[in-house]
Order: C-alpha cells, then structure tokens, then sequence
C-alpha cells in the first residue's frame, strides 16, 4: 500500500449518551498499488495511546460512486484522495487556533466506540456548519488488530535498530574523537612545558649573563674613555632579552589558547555522548515494554482461543438437545422473566457497587494527599532542626577557636619579648663596634659602597630608633595601665618591624 497521508489531528468524539470530548487520533491515508481503473482507497483511524482503537474504512470506484451520489461530490475518484488530503491539511493548520474553522468529527450510537461510527468534516461559519464529508467506519476485528499491532511493533524494532546503529556510530565517533584531542592536548602540554622550560634557561642564562656584564661594566666605569662603549652594548644586551621574552610570551599564549580549545570540545563531546547514551536507554525502556504488550496480548489469545473451542463444544450439545427442550420453552418463559428480573436487579447493585467504589477511591486519593502533605512538613521540620542544630555546632567551634587564640597569643607574646631582650644586646654590642670606628674611613668608603648597603644602614638607625623607644615605654610601663596596654601594643609591632628588617638585611 502506498501511504498518502499520516497525521495526527484533534478529533471530536462523540458516543450515546455520554459527553462529547477530545482526542488526538492518527488519520492515515494509503492506496493500494493496483492498475489504474481499480485501484482501491484505504481510510484509517488510530490512537497512539491506545493500541485496540482502529477503524478502517476500504473505498472502491463502486463505493465512492454510491457515496458521491449520497453527499453530492462534484469531484472523481482520481481527485478524491487529493481534495480529501487537503481537507484534512486544513484541518491540521487550523486546529492550534481558537475558534477553528475547519473540525473534525467521529460519531458512534453506541455508548462506548465499537461497531461502526461515521467520521465527518465540518467547516463552521457564522450561519450554520457544513458537512463537507461523512465516512462510515467499521471497527477493526481482531484479525486487524493483530496485524496493526504486529506492524507497529516491527516498525518500533527497525526504529529500535536504527537507533542503537546511530547511537553505536555516534558513540564511536565521539570516542574517537575524544581519544584524538586527548593525544593532542598530551602532546600540547608537553610543547607548553618543553616551551616554559626553554624560556626559564633562557631567561635565567640571560639574566645570568646580564648581570655579569653589568658587573663587569660597573668595574669598567671607572674608566671614561670606555663609558660610551659599554653603555651600547648593555642596550643590546636589553633589546635582545625583551624581544626573546616577547616571543616566548606570545608562544606561550598560543599554547595556552590552543589548550583550552581541545578541553573544551572534550567536555562537548563528553556531554553529547552521555545525552545519546540516555536516548538509548529510553529506546530500550520502550521496546521492553512493547515486548511485554505483545506477551500479554498472545496470553490473551490463547485464552480466546480457549473459550472459542469450549463454546463450539456446547453449541454441539445443545443443538443435541434442541429436540428435546423445544416442548419445556412454552414452561421456561416466566422463569427466563424472572431471571431477566434478577439479572437487571444484579445490573443495578453493580453499578451501585462501582459508585460505591470510585466514591472510596476518591476518598483514598484525598487521605494520600494530607499524608503526603504531612510528610513533606514533617521533612521541612527535620531539616530546620538540622539547620539549627549545625548553627550550634559552629558557634561551639567558634568558641574554642577564640580560646586557642588567645593561648596562642600570649605564647607569642612571651616568645617576643624573650627576642627583645636578645636584640637589645644585639644592638648594645652593635653600637660599641660602630663607634670604635674611624669616621674618615666611614666617609671614604660611603662614595664606594653598595646601594644595598645603605639601605641596611637606614634599616639599622631605624631598629635603634625603635628599640630606644621600647625602653622608654618600658620604663614607664608601672604608671598606669593605660600605659602598660600601650607598651604591649607598640611591643608587637615593633616586632614586626624588626623582623621585616631583619629579612630584608
């Protein structure tokens, strides 16, 4: 069959005294592939939600020429399927809007959808609604719904397959892919470390050789003829160090851009591979429970088959004794009215029953409901002492964190203080083998002498300055207690300070 039309479209059901509702049915069209004067059309109407909803209507020449004689049809059979796919088209564009003006109708007299029911096209204006099309439709036997189920589950196995294929192939790919960019960043970490080491050597013996020269220059200075000389080259000397700094820089930002590049097509690869890996997963989930469907309806079958046999077996033996029974009828019929009687009084406490039965399953539902609520309370209140006890905790720890602080200060404190007194010697001893020198030597040898040294002379006339302050303060450390908090204040920054300066000595 060659298939013209499959869509979904919303369709208005309507059965015997029940109300009318909504429902997404799959409207399918096909034509059988048979010579030209008597080719065949096939209506179909399923649902995806329900595997035993099917209606199949079959229109030949002679049927549609009967049906265009009923409804007045101005077209052919070989424009029928074209002018009926376009109703339906429209049908499928207008059916998102609010006041459609195309809709779609499936009629049955019966209470539930069996037998036959009559599907209709329904174009709606402000004057009245016009019935472009009306099928009747038989319901499918169960011939048919077998073989529509047994299509469907083979479509949803080649759809299976192909995606397990697809997944299988995207998988490998992405593998693939995953264990290139590896490599690859390997292999560009490696660059980026060889790289950093040959700039640091560089750097270092440039440095090195740097600060050799400018020795050596510092040496030469002395001289005047050669001072121009020697300022060149130390010039070319820099030049030469920025620019190889400059390109080892830029090469090192090369690499690093190129590093961060492959990480991240690595983690977008690793994510498309776990999504696909949840689609295979739901795939499965969904074939396992068709597998189940059609296990339970081959159970449901056998069971048919069963009771066929069974019936035939007594329908045998009463034809057997239809001979017989004709002469006790005539005697029977009030007993069969009163058994009629009996089945419809046994009919109304049935439904009684089930009233009865969906009143207490509503209560049941509404009971799950406060127990659910309750739990969730009870969950919140759970977590709010959680919380509260966690703030506890922390405060505990606060305290006893506070606690070895201060022990830990005052160790500090007498730890200073015991490194005080030694300085002070430190200084006494300092003071006496600076003044035993000569002051002319002093002044000599300052013209000469190291930047470097000058700063650890300033370094050293400040340390004496705050030691001789620490002495006064502690002089007068017994006059008050203001006085006492003052000295142990400036005694910890002043040992800073020493320590500061004794690094940088």
């Amino acid at each position: 069959m060659e298939k013209l039309f499959s869509k979904e479209l919303h369709v208005t059901v309507k059965c015997r005294d029940s109300e009318e509702r909504k429902a997404n049915i799959r409207v399918t069209i096909e034509q059988s592939p048979s010579p030209v004067h008597k080719r065949d059309l096939l209506v179909r109407l399923t649902d995806n939600g329900d595997p035993y909803f099917l209606f199949n209507l079959t229109i030949s020449e002679e049927d549609f020429q009967t049906l265009k004689v009923q409804q007045g049809l101005l077209i052919d059979f070989a424009s029928f399927p074209q002018k009926f796919i376009e109703l339906l088209n429209l049908c499928y564009s207008e059916q998102e809007s609010d006041s459609p003006r195309f809709l779609l109708y499936l009629s049955c007299q019966s209470p539930v959808l069996e037998g036959s029911a009559t599907f209709t096209v329904v174009e709606t204006n402000a004057f009245k609604h016009l019935n472009h099309l009306s099928l009747r439709l038989a319901h499918g036997s169960d011939n048919e719904v077998k073989e529509y189920l047994a299509v469907c589950l083979s479509s949803l196995k080649v759809e299976k397959q192909n995606l397990y294929t697809k997944l299988k192939k995207t998988e490998e790919d992405l593998s693939r892919q995953l264990s290139y960019a590896q490599q690859t960043l390997c292999e560009k970490t490696k660059e980026l470390d060889k790289l950093r080491l040959e700039w640091t050597n560089q750097t270092s013996t440039l440095s090195s050789c740097h600060s050799q020269e400018l020795q050596l220059e510092r040496q030469k200075a002395l001289q005047n003829k050669l001072q121009q000389h020697t300022e060149q080259l130390r010039q070319e000397l820099e030049s030469a160090h920025i620019k190889a700094s400059q390109q080892l820089q830029s090469r090192l930002t090369e690499l690093e851009a190129s590093c961060r590049e492959l990480t991240e097509k690595k983690y977008k690869n690793e994510s498309a591979i776990r999504d696909l890996k949840i689609k295979l997963v739901g795939a499965e989930e969904e074939s396992q429970r068709l597998k189940q469907q059609v296990l339970s309806l081959r159970r449901e079958n056998s069971t048919l088959d069963t009771e066929v046999h069974e019936k035939e077996r007594l329908v045998s033996q009463l034809q057997m004794r239809v001979a017989v029974l004709e002469q006790e009828i005539k005697d029977k019929d009030q007993l069969m009215h009163s058994t009629k009687e009996m089945l419809e009084a046994t009919q109304e406490q049935r439904k009684s029953v089930e009233e009865n039965a969906e009143s207490k399953e509503l209560k049941i539902k509404k009971l799950e409901a406060t127990v659910k609520s309750l739990s969730e309370e009870l969950i919140k209140a759970n977590g709010i002492i959680k919380k509260l006890q966690g703030e506890v905790r922390g405060l505990v720890r606060k305290i006893n964190v506070k606690n070895t602080v201060t022990v830990s200060q005052e160790k500090v404190l007498q730890d200073t203080s015991e490194k005080l007194q030694s300085v002070e010697t430190a200084l006494q001893s300092a003071q006496q083998q600076l003044i035993s020198k000569d002051e002319q030597v002093c002044l000599q040898d300052m013209a000469k002498v190291d930047p470097l040294i000058l700063t650890d002379l300033g370094l050293f006339s400040g340390l004496c300055k705050v030691v001789g302050f620490l002495l006064f303060i502690r002089r007068s450390h017994h006059t008050s207690r203001k006085a006492s908090s003052l000295y142990f204040e400036f005694q910890k920054l002043a040992v800073l300070y020493i320590t500061i300066m004794i690094t940088s000595l």
